[in-house]
């Protein structure tokens, strides 16, 4: 058994003069503050990668920049399946007896620590070497090739990706840290700027500066615990040119087997972290995880069923659409955004009942999938 004692979650956005050190260590510290624990405390470290900080052993340079001496150190690069992948590697350390307490985190100054043509020349290494790279595409690009099958073979239209852009923003309002303030329409997200057909720059996630952490234990402290119970992956290809399908992933795969673990129902979840990157993967995971049937993620999202207050509330920070997206700390603001609202501490944004909750990444484009359940237990 392992228990999530602790969170930490800076502001996403512009955040001038901050490194990647100093991102981690601001969540890292709070993190630590809120489980009730020294730095002495840490015997393991997890962290993800960097692009502004692309070091070979990023987690020993955390380590000692931060006061740690940890038993182990692990850095993980798996896009944004990261930080599902570090919740569940930790979950394992702790339950196998390797480590008492173990640090995970991540943050980066994606927005201010390199240009936007560098930015967009990195992530788009992920496409393959030889056959898609040389042609250009960038990360948009792929995904907007997908949503354009997915949206011809499900009956999905544009204004139903909005609905989720829309709804991001929304649940964003709420918190404080949020990289975007104003409210959007579907109207809105229709007249943006076309960034890679059919989508457009509200249906895509922002680049941000940021951090976040939590803290993995053997043993729980607070009031409130929340533990993770089932945990996931599966990894059905790397690059879009050779993934069996352009409709179906690796999502419903990676969360049946956490489910399996958990020993539990989908259908008794409370409360739902997604991956949100564009309009279009939240779309995807949310129908093939079956949150909801195909095609309906748009008309649910209208009708108020993933609102903080709704049936299944659903990112309720704003997600990486509204909240911010600073690599692999974007999805782990998911993780501390659902400990917050399972301990009932998301003020304005509190859900009626999160007492167990998904969360699932990506990484790629759709290739490489991570779940995670976790249970409230007072």
């Amino acid at each position: 058994m392992s228990w999530i004692t602790g969170v930490g979650l800076t502001p996403y956005g512009r955040l001038e003069g901050r490194s990647t050190v100093d991102l981690m260590s601001e969540a890292a510290t709070a993190a630590l503050a809120d489980a009730g624990l020294e730095r002495r405390d840490i015997d393991g470290l997890i962290c993800g990668y960097s692009t502004t900080l692309p070091h070979l052993m990023l987690s020993t340079v955390f380590a000692e920049h931060f006061g740690l001496h940890p038993h182990y150190a692990h850095a993980i690069q798996l896009g944004g399946a990261t930080g599902c992948a570090m919740g569940m590697l930790a979950h394992l350390l702790v339950e196998s007896g390797v480590a008492k307490n173990i640090l995970v985190v991540a943050g980066e100054n994606r927005l201010t620590g390199q240009t936007r043509d560098a930015a967009i020349q990195t992530l788009a290494q992920v496409g393959h070497p030889v056959y898609e790279v040389p042609l250009g595409p960038t990360i948009p690009a792929y995904y907007g090739l997908v949503a354009s099958r997915y949206m011809h073979e499900r009956g999905v239209s544009e204004e139903d990706l909005a609905e989720l852009a829309v709804l991001m923003r929304r649940h964003a309002l709420m918190h404080p840290g949020a990289q975007f303030k104003q409210p959007i329409t579907v109207a809105d997200v229709m007249a943006s700027k076309p960034i890679a057909a059919p989508l457009k720059i509200l249906d895509c996630c922002p680049v941000s500066d940021g951090g976040a952490a939590f803290v993995v234990s053997r043993e729980r402290t607070g009031e409130t615990g929340v533990r993770i119970i089932g945990a996931g992956q599966a990894h059905t290809h790397q690059h879009i040119s050779a993934a069996p399908s352009l409709t179906r992933f690796g999502a419903a795969e990676s969360v049946e087997r956490a489910r399996t673990a958990a020993g539990i129902a989908l259908r008794d979840i409370r409360y739902a972290a997604i991956y949100d990157s564009f309009t279009i993967t939240l779309t995807i995971l949310l129908e093939e995880i079956g949150l909801c049937g195909r095609g309906e993620a748009g008309s649910r999202a209208r009708d108020g069923y993933f609102d903080h207050d709704g049936e299944l509330p659903l990112n309720t920070h704003g997600g990486l659409l509204s909240y911010g997206h600073c690599g692999v700390a974007g999805a782990m603001a998911h993780l501390v955004e659902a400990h917050r609202q399972m301990t009932g501490r998301a003020e304005s944004r509190q859900a009626k009942d999160a007492s167990l909750t998904l969360l699932h990444g990506d990484g790629g484009v759709l290739s490489s999938h991570a779940s995670l359940f976790l249970e409230r237990v007072r």
